[in-house]
């Protein structure tokens, strides 16, 4: 799959406090060691760029298994969490855990493909390091079967 983006593209990290960024940062490399400073940086920014594609989307998106790791990490910070998703990206944007209908959602690979092109549309960058096509099976792709909203089953 090719992604490509007409304008230039948003770094979505500037969504939140540097201040904001870094704890993310800090927490999630305490949990995972083994990524460094930037690449967990990055993996913040495709997380928000997730969370405000996500946030107006008229079908569910999923993040990856990594990219769900970073979510909860913000998740943590519930008031954090919260203020950026009323007054940054306008909603707030739920944890839903569980499986997705194939029939009316597609499967894993649909829903990245869905995911990924979605955070382009809304012009952010995208980070293809933090959206891997895996061996994804029929369900959504995250290892936790997460997505962005209880509306949809």
């Amino acid at each position: 799959m090719t992604v490509t983006q007409e304008r230039p593209a948003t770094d979505a990290r500037n969504l939140i406090s540097a201040e904001l960024r870094a704890t993310l940062v800090s927490n999630t490399r305490a949990k995972f060691p083994e990524l460094a400073d930037g690449t967990a940086d990055r993996g913040i920014g495709q997380m928000l760029a997730f969370l405000a594609a996500g946030a107006h989307s008229d079908a569910p998106l999923s993040p990856s298994p990594l990219v769900d790791d970073f979510w909860h990490a913000f998740l943590l910070h519930t008031q954090a969490y919260q203020d950026f998703c009323t007054g940054t990206i306008g909603t707030f944007v739920h944890h839903q855990p569980g499986f997705l209908d194939k029939e009316k959602h597609g499967g894993g690979k649909a829903l990245r493909a869905r995911t990924v092109e979605a955070i382009v549309a809304a012009g952010f960058m995208i980070d293809m390091e933090f959206w891997p096509e895996l061996d994804l099976a029929d369900c959504s792709q995250c290892h936790a079967n997460c997505h962005n909203s209880p509306k949809y089953a």
